[in-house]
């Protein structure tokens, strides 16, 4: 999972007092924004138009750490593609850093989110078929070649003008459809040309576009989430389509066309459930309002709990910061007192996509400071977004008690999670889930809790409003082929193992 932003609006010039990396400003204050997709690093890729060359800025760490106003000024043009990075394909080391860019046979540069699963049979052919030699060990790489290698089939082998026609592009798009298995957001820069913007048929992973008038006209922004445009003052539009492509000239004219559509669209259930900002959007509903109304669903089933005198809770307590609305919403259900009694260290990474177990663990504690007023003598009932490997809440679960706690009862809204993940949440092997082969009640033993209270897939459905969300992850129905997902799975947790 990573967070993608794009910008491309018309040549500024002096005269209307504009900074040339205007586009690159614009694209380093968006990642800013989605830092929570992705920590592992983050990276800048612009044209210049009067150099007619690409520059390009990407290391490891946080967004404000690889960047200062020095190399952002550095990456100038009128238009930017960004990236932060949540590393599930390849490794999390410089190699493998986004964007990627290439100048053979025309300069082509691209970001994406999400995963390829048929990466490891692509990149075969790729070496085999056409002579590639991959260079990192990131399936956009093998997304790349494609795309330009499609481009430069449908204008007959030679780059003209023919080859970044809408027409051409519209049919390359579809053959990466044909051809590419997964749940991928994309942006591709050419150079001098424009920026690409094309979502997978099932729409699994998010893409959305906004606008702002600019003196000069017209500028777009492309990215994973709404709050980035938000944040930079632009008008969402829509979301891109599942199967769709957009192209957006350097002259600023969009054009867009549904080149595949599917009679069933899949998003990812866990972005509304963690992954996205409370801030953002996803096909004009509210992710906030979303998890409010999980918190609704998740106080009825405390409710019944309560009713059947299984538990009797004393307050209702968000783990920070994912859960909060849930949790007022749970409280509100049932009437108790909503506290505050873990407090947020916002200087430490998201635990759950930090690259390790052990990274993951050492957060917990770091991350999370009591508040034992709160805490100590009472019945809590813990509201967290989902429990995945289920070390961290058994963490979570100790930490409570060891402050007093009388008993911990956890609720999440999320249902169990059993299956792995091919799509771009880091969980590709089973094994490693806590509610695989698992009970609830066995759950709750090995949390040390009093009960857990999870959700249903109906209750994500009645939450979202969308009758069709890919949650492979929790019924094995995957939206996709996944005939190479053990594949997958073998060669992420070998890569996981070399780290």
């Amino acid at each position: 999972m990573c967070g993608i932003v794009g910008i491309i609006g018309p040549v500024q010039n002096e005269t209307q007092n504009a900074p040339t990396s205007w586009a690159a400003h614009d694209a380093y204050k968006g990642l800013l924004a989605l830092q929570h997709r992705g920590q592992d690093a983050a990276g800048i890729l612009s044209f210049d138009n009067h150099s007619r060359m690409f520059v390009l800025e990407k290391d490891l760490g946080l967004v404000a750490q690889v960047f200062d106003q020095q190399k952002i000024e550095k990456l100038s043009g009128n238009m930017a593609i960004a990236h932060t990075r949540y590393a599930t394909a390849g490794t999390d080391g410089k190699r493998d850093i986004q964007p990627m860019v290439t100048g053979s046979p025309f300069g082509l540069g691209m970001v994406h989110n999400g995963n390829i699963l048929n990466y490891h049979s692509l990149a075969k052919e790729l070496a085999d078929k056409y002579h590639r030699q991959l260079l990192t060990a990131n399936d956009l790489e093998v997304l790349m070649h494609y795309l330009g290698y499609f481009l430069m089939e449908g204008s007959n082998g030679v780059a003209t003008q023919k080859t970044f026609e809408f027409d051409n592009i519209k049919k390359s798009v579809s053959r990466i459809f044909d051809t590419v298995i997964g749940g991928y957001a994309a942006l591709a820069m050419i150079a001098g040309q424009g920026i690409i913007a094309f979502r997978d048929p099932k729409g699994i992973r998010p893409l959305a576009i906004g606008t702002k008038e600019s003196a000069g006209g017209m500028i777009y922004c492309i990215a994973s989430e709404t709050s980035a445009m938000t944040y930079l003052g632009y008008k969402y539009l829509r979301d891109v389509e599942p199967g769709e492509v957009i192209f957006i000239d350097t002259e600023g004219h969009m054009q867009s066309s549904l080149v595949r559509q599917e009679k069933e669209k899949a998003p990812c259930m866990f972005e509304w459930v963690y992954f996205s900002g409370a801030d953002s959007t996803i096909d004009h509903q509210s992710v906030y309002s979303v998890r409010l109304k999980l918190g609704q669903r998740l106080g009825m089933k405390a409710k019944e709990a309560i009713e059947r005198g299984e538990i009797a809770p004393d307050v209702v307590m968000p783990v920070p910061d994912t859960s909060r609305p849930a949790a007022i919403s749970v409280a509100d259900m049932l009437g108790l007192p909503y506290r505050e009694g873990l407090i947020k260290n916002r200087y430490v990474a998201r635990s759950f996509i930090l690259s390790t177990q052990e990274k993951r663990e050492a957060a917990i504690e770091l991350k999370l400071s009591p508040i034992v007023s709160e805490i100590e003598g009472k019945s809590i009932l813990l509201i967290d977004d989902s429990i995945v490997r289920g070390t961290t809440s058994k963490k979570l679960v100790a930490l409570l008690k060891k402050y007093g706690a009388k008993e911990v009862i956890f609720g999440t809204t999320c249902p169990p999670i059993r299956f792995p993940c091919y799509y771009g949440i880091d969980f590709p092997n089973p094994e490693a889930l806590i509610a695989n082969g698992k009970s609830v009640e066995d759950i709750a033993q090995w949390l040390d809790a009093k009960k857990v209270i999870y959700l249903d897939e109906d209750d994500l459905r009645a939450a979202t409003g969308i009758s069709k969300l890919c949650m492979a992850c929790l019924n094995n129905k995957y939206p996709t082929d996944v005939a190479e997902g053990a594949n997958f799975s073998r060669e992420r947790t070998k890569v996981r193992a070399i780290k």
